[in-house]
C-alpha cells in the first residue's frame, strides 16, 4: 500500500493549544459536513443507481440490464453507499484544504517575498517592509508582519539589550506561528483516516460479495448463476470505490502537505531573517 507522507510538525510548544479551539469550534460544521455526504450518497444509491429502469426485472432490482453500470453498482449493496458517502466527503474536504492552503501560500512567493523584506530591512526601511507583508497576505506574510511590528518597536526601545530585545521578537512570531499553523494542518485527518479507511471498507463489501458467490456454488444441484453473478459484482465493485478513493485520499494528502512544508520553511526562514537582520544592525 502506497505510504502517506508525515504531516508537517512546528517546534512551537504553544501550536497545540492555539489550534484545539478552532478544531473544537469546528467539530459540528465538520460532523454536519461528513453527514451530509452520507446522505447524498445513501440518495443517490436508493433513487439513481437503485432505479428500477436500470434492471431487467424492474421493482425486484436483482438483474441489471447489460452494461447498465448503474445497475452494476447498485449490486455492490449496502457497502457501495457507505463508500461513495466517503468519497464526497474526501471530495469536500479537499475543496476546504484546496481554497485554505492556497489562500495561505500568499499572492506572492515565499523566497522572493523574504528576498524583498531583507532588502527594506538592509536599508533600515521597517515601514515599507511591513507594506510588502501586506502585499504577500499569507501565512509567510501575517507571521512577518507580526515579527517586524515587534521589531519596528524594539528599535525604539532603550530599556532593553539586543539579546532580550532579539528574544522578544522570536516570541512574536512563535506566538504568530502558534496561529497559523493549526489552520494550515487542520482537516488533513479527514484525509489521511479516508485513505487508510476507504481500502479496507472495500475490501469489507469484497469480502461479503465473495460469501455471496461461494454460497451460490454450494447450492446442491446446479449453482444459481444469477445469484453468483451479484456476488462477483459486488465484489468487484465495492473493490473498485475502495481502491479509488483511497488513491485519491494519498495523493491529496501528500500534495497539501508538501504546500504546507513549503509555506512552514517559508515561516522558519521570515524568523531567521529577521533576528539577523535586528542583530547586525541595532547592535
Amino acid at each position: 500500500m502506497a505510504e502517506l507522507k508525515a504531516a508537517p510538525k512546528t517546534s512551537t510548544a504553544g501550536s497545540a493549544s492555539a489550534g484545539k479551539p478552532r478544531n473544537n469550534n469546528n467539530f459540528w460544521l465538520n460532523f454536519i459536513i461528513v453527514a451530509v455526504c452520507v446522505g447524498v450518497a445513501i440518495l443517490l444509491y436508493n433513487f439513481v443507481l437503485g432505479n428500477p429502469d436500470n434492471f431487467i426485472d424492474g421493482a425486484t432490482k436483482e438483474k441489471p440490464k447489460p452494461g447498465n453500470i448503474m445497475a452494476t453498482m447498485y449490486s455492490g449493496g449496502f457497502v457501495v453507499p457507505i463508500l461513495m458517502g466517503t468519497l464526497f466527503t474526501l471530495l469536500s474536504f479537499i475543496i476546504e484544504r484546496a481554497l485554505t492552503i492556497m489562500s495561505a501560500k500568499g499572492k506572492m512567493d515565499g523566497s522572493q517575498f523574504v528576498r524583498k523584506v531583507q532588502y527594506e530591512l538592509a536599508n533600515k526601511n521597517v515601514k515599507a517592509a511591513i507594506a510588502e507583508c501586506d502585499k504577500q497576505s499569507g501565512s509567510v506574510g501575517n507571521v512577518m508582519r507580526a515579527g517586524l511590528l515587534k521589531y519596528d518597536e524594539m528599535i525604539g526601545n532603550s530599556d532593553l539589550d539586543t539579546d532580550q530585545k532579539v528574544a522578544n521578537i522570536q516570541k512574536e512570531i512563535e506566538e504568530a506561528t502558534a496561529l497559523e499553523v493549526p489552520m494550515l494542518e487542520k482537516n488533513l485527518v479527514f484525509l489521511s483516516t479516508i485513505a487508510s479507511c476507504a481500502t479496507l471498507l472495500g475490501l469489507f463489501g469484497t469480502v461479503l460479495g465473495m460469501i455471496r458467490s461461494f454460497q451460490a456454488m454450494g447450492q446442491a444441484g446446479a449453482p444459481d448463476a444469477g445469484a453468483l453473478a451479484n456476488g462477483i459484482s459486488e465484489a468487484l465493485i465495492n473493490t473498485a470505490l475502495g481502491i479509488s478513493t483511497s488513491f485519491f485520499a494519498i495523493i491529496a494528502y501528500n500534495f497539501f502537505t508538501t504546500i504546507i512544508d513549503g509555506i512552514t520553511y517559508g515561516i522558519d526562514e521570515s524568523g531567521f531573517t529577521l533576528t539577523q537582520s535586528f542583530t547586525g544592525n541595532y547592535k
